[in-house]
Parts: structure tokens; C-alpha cells; sequence
């Protein structure tokens, strides 16, 4: 065992998702806030200023206010080291999300009060449940006309299949909301409209005590008949049973306002899990062991525009990451050292000498990694479950400079690395496919080139149903469906044959006449 337990047990690595607008990334702000990591938040709501979120530090972000690149933020919090992984929202990039979901250990899902559940929220509490990461739900913007209380909890159940238990509660909502009462820690927090609230809640001896009635006046009844309800339809908080996966607390507040995001934080660093091991192909490997082992989960080019770096971002699973050491990188059988690897403040970077397990440490990278790739001290062995999928739609991209050709040959390879995107080249014609699974994506590609490659391109239509890699041990078979679908069959960047099929009816038909043949919709990087 190594010595780090100590400095595993302080750390805790999640993610925030939600769907677009549901108010994640100024969430986010707020709990860099709290960890003294950034002195003013980004959304400052004035007609004048406008100044943009710490997260969203890619220039297409600013511009449309979503956020499309994962970020990681690191931040102490009463001698807590914790991770965040700020996700898309946006559906375009759900893949990025799927992805990002691989490094976290635990997630906090962030609900708009007016909404309710949203289907892309739907879609990512599935992999969640799937992976039994420990979820926390957050339901924002209480300071605006929503849902009854009561109503969001039921259709929490019913959409996204969570077992809930609140652990705060709000008194009132809207325009007449006044604050939180903390189930957990028996407290209340009152909310003063405007206000930005940083102060600790009220201790409350107990909910009957008449001072209650003083702050709340016709509203403590209302309060005191609620959790009662509580407490006789929600299950008790039970700590194993949510690091299982098999409850997730609820808490409610207003991230702009910063109300109800101490509580959240609070609660957070007591119950969710320090960082835990992950499936190998040949074993489980544990945060506690003495040797390092970590995974590429993401790669992105061009942090920092005026130098062409890439960093790809790597979860660390056991031991000690150093600087200046020499680990296998296992894909390609080389041993590689690091002489500046950075942690993040979403986009400032600071070099750093030691990362623990549940760290997120980033390498400057000429274009040796790949998402999925392994990194260890010596043992051989490649951890599991990181997603590429089959992509939805497709578009020929041409060059539409043919001065800047070398640019966007490198832009197209970096920013295909990234895996916000794959790349087919035609076997017979050579002509060069994006495919993706969001349309947002093209438009992403063609800013990025433009801006941080100097390269302009245009996209032409093309008719794709879907792509389809596939195998076969009978090779007249193989041979035969090469010969007679050539100019459906292009390479992946990888160099692996691909088949692109026009419609759901050509799809059918190859797979019934050539039964030997087994065709694959995901790849695992």
C-alpha cells in the first residue's frame, strides 16, 4: 500500500451535467467561489457588463453561451481537494459528456426549477446508472416561478429512474420564495431578494420552536407540514445506499444568488466518494496501490492559441504521478517523461510536481496520445469503457483555400484527435468525411479552423445512413463484400476499414448477404 492515503481520502473528482440553460455553468462559478479559486463570478447580471464565465473559455462558448469543451477545475475547500469536470450541456456533444463521465467518481445533476426533467438530462442519468455513479441532484433557479416541490421529486422518479430523498427544502418558491431549510444539518437559510448570500444558515433546535413562526410567519406552518410528508413518503439519507447508487439526494437553492450552493458544497465533501478504482482488462485497479497507472479521457488542441499545444487530459486511478519520470505508454510500448505537467483552473495552468489519484493532470502532448489511452508505471495493461460511437451525420469537408492546405490537413488531424468529431477518407476516392453525432459540431470544426488554424474550409451534402466498422474470419467473404461495395468503404483515422451505408435498407441487405460478417456501431478507442 502506498502512502497516499491520506491525500486520496481528501479528494473528491465529480461532474456537473444538465441540460443546456438549466444554469451548470454559473454553479460551477459558484463553487470556484466558495473555494476562494476565482474572486468575482463571471455572470455578473448588469445591462452593461457582461463578463463571461471562468469555464467557458473557448471562443465559440463565448459567442453562443453554451459550453462545449469539458473543463477541470480544481479547488481547496476546507482542506478538501475537489475536481470538478464542468461538461457540455449541449446534445451536440454528449459523446464529450459520455467521455468525461469515464473520470468522474461521483456526479451532481443540475435540474431547472421552471423545466423540470429535460431529455438530454435523461440520457446522461442513464449512463450514470449504468456506470452506478453516485448521483446529487440540484434543482436551481428557485427564485423564479417553477414546479411544486413535491411534483419535480415525482417526476425526478419517473424520468430519470433515481430513488430520491431530499435533503433540503424550500419555503415557498418565486417571487414569495424565502429560503431553505437544511434537513441535514437542521438549519435554515434565509433568502433576501438581490442579495448575494454567503452567510451560514440558522442552527434550529427544532422546527416547532416559535422563532421559526417570527421568520417565516404564515409560511412555517407550511414548512412543518412538508416534512412531516418528507419524512413519512422519502426514505431516510443513507450513506452506503448512495455510493451505491441506489438513492440520490436532492437539495435546492439559486446559483446566481449563490443560495443554497454552501449547503450543497457542505453536504458534498462529507458523503460523496473519495476517488475510486477502475476496470482494466485484466484487473480492477485500486487508488491505494503504490504503483501510478491513468487514462487519456480527454484531448484539446490549442488551450493556448499563440503556442499550437495540445494537452490531453489524464484521470490519475492509483499511485503517484511525478514530474520528470519516465512511464510506459502502453499503446505505443514507449516510455515517455513529462517535464511540465499542469493542473487547471478552467483555463489557467499551473505546473505541478505530484498528482494523486482523483487528480486530473494534463500533458502537453506532440501528438502522441489518443482518448483511451493508458499510462503507467511499467505494467502492462489498458483500462476500459471509454466510448467512441458511430456517428449520425455526415458532411464531405473540402478545402476552401488551397494556399492553407497543410493547415487544415493538421487542424482537421488535431481537432479529429480531440474526438470532437471522426474522420473517413474514401478508400477509392480519397475524399475526406466528418462525421459527428450533433450538427452544432460542423459548425464548431469550421471556427476552430478558421481561428486557431488559419484554414478555411466548406462542407458538401452526402447522402449517410451510417458507419459501420467490421470484421471477419472467412475472407473470401470479406474479400468479395471489398470488392463489390468499394466505393462505400473508407478508412478511420486509425487506418481501419469502415462501411458507409446510404439508407437503413443497404445496411440490412449487407448484413443478411454477407452473414460472416459482423459489423460494430461503437469502437472502443
Amino acid at each position: 500500500m502506498s502512502s497516499n492515503i491520506k491525500e486520496i481520502k481528501r479528494r473528491r473528482t465529480f461532474a456537473i451535467i444538465s441540460h443546456p440553460d438549466a444554469g451548470k455553468t454559473t454553479l460551477t462559478e459558484k463553487l470556484l467561489l466558495f473555494g476562494g479559486a476565482i474572486q468575482v463570478a463571471g455572470a455578473v447580471k448588469s445591462n452593461k457588463i457582461k463578463k463571461t464565465a471562468t469555464s467557458d473559455w473557448m471562443e465559440i462558448e463565448r459567442q453562443r453561451g453554451i459550453s462545449v469543451a469539458t473543463s477541470v477545475m480544481g479547488f481547496e475547500y476546507k482542506d478538501i481537494k475537489i475536481n470538478i469536470l464542468d461538461t457540455p450541456g449541449h446534445q451536440d456533444f454528449q459523446e464529450d459528456t459520455f467521455r468525461t463521465l469515464t473520470a468522474a467518481d461521483s456526479v451532481v445533476v443540475v435540474i431547472d426549477v421552471a423545466k423540470g426533467v429535460e431529455p438530454q438530462t435523461e440520457k446522461l442519468v442513464k449512463v450514470c446508472l449504468m456506470r452506478k455513479i453516485p448521483i446529487i441532484v440540484f434543482i436551481n433557479k428557485m427564485d423564479r416561478p417553477g414546479k411544486d416541490a413535491f411534483e419535480l421529486l415525482d417526476e425526478i422518479e419517473q424520468k430519470l429512474l433515481l430513488k430520491v430523498t431530499p435533503l433540503s427544502w424550500p419555503v415557498n418558491m418565486g417571487p414569495g420564495f424565502k429560503g431553505v431549510y437544511n434537513i441535514f444539518s437542521n438549519s435554515l437559510t434565509l433568502f433576501t431578494p438581490g442579495k448575494q448570500v454567503i452567510e451560514d444558515g440558522l442552527r434550529i433546535n427544532n422546527l416547532s420552536d416559535t422563532y421559526v413562526d417570527d421568520y417565516l410567519d404564515e409560511d412555517a406552518d407550511k414548512l412543518r407540514e412538508d416534512i412531516e410528508l418528507i419524512d413519512g413518503v422519502y426514505p431516510e439519507f443513507n450513506i452506503d445506499d448512495y455510493l451505491d447508487g441506489k438513492i440520490s439526494p436532492v437539495f435546492f437553492g439559486s446559483a446566481l444568488n449563490n443560495f443554497g450552493v454552501k449547503e450543497l458544497l457542505d453536504n458534498f465533501i462529507e458523503i460523496a466518494p473519495s476517488p475510486i478504482g477502475r476496470e482494466s482488462e485484466l484487473r480492477f485497479v485500486q487508488p491505494e496501490e503504490a504503483q501510478f497507472s491513468g487514462f487519456v479521457f480527454k484531448i484539446h488542441a490549442n488551450m493556448d492559441p499563440n503556442h499550437r499545444d495540445r494537452i490531453a487530459f489524464v484521470r490519475v486511478v492509483s499511485g503517484t504521478f511525478k514530474r520528470n519520470t519516465y512511464y510506459q505508454h502502453v499503446r505505443l510500448d514507449r516510455k515517455l517523461k513529462f517535464s511540465s505537467p499542469t493542473a487547471f483552473m478552467a483555463q489557467k495552468k499551473s505546473i505541478v510536481d505530484e498528482m494523486y489519484p482523483g487528480d486530473i493532470v494534463g500533458l502537453h502532448d506532440t501528438g502522441n496520445f489518443k482518448i483511451g489511452d493508458t499510462i503507467t508505471e511499467g505494467e502492462i495493461l489498458n483500462f476500459k469503457g471509454i466510448p467512441s460511437f458511430s456517428p449520425e451525420l455526415f458532411k464531405y469537408i473540402e478545402n476552401a483555400n488551397p494556399m492553407k492546405s497543410k493547415q487544415l490537413a493538421k487542424g482537421i488531424d488535431q481537432l479529429m484527435d480531440e474526438g470532437v468529431a471522426q474522420l473517413f477518407t474514401g478508400k477509392h476516392t480519397g475524399r475526406k468525411i466528418i462525421g459527428t453525432v450533433g450538427a452544432l459540431q460542423f459548425e464548431v470544426i469550421q471556427y476552430r479552423l478558421e481561428h486557431e488554424y488559419g484554414a478555411t474550409c466548406r462542407y458538401e451534402h452526402i447522402t449517410l445512413y451510417k458507419t459501420a466498422w467490421f470484421s471477419s474470419s472467412n475472407k473470401p467473404q470479406l474479400d468479395d463484400f471489398r470488392a463489390r461495395k468499394a466505393n462505400q468503404i473508407a478508412l478511420d483515422k486509425e487506418g481501419r476499414e469502415v462501411f458507409l451505408a446510404d439508407s437503413q435498407f443497404s445496411l440490412q441487405m449487407a448484413q443478411d448477404k454477407y452473414s460472416d460478417i459482423e459489423f460494430y456501431f461503437t469502437s472502443e478507442f
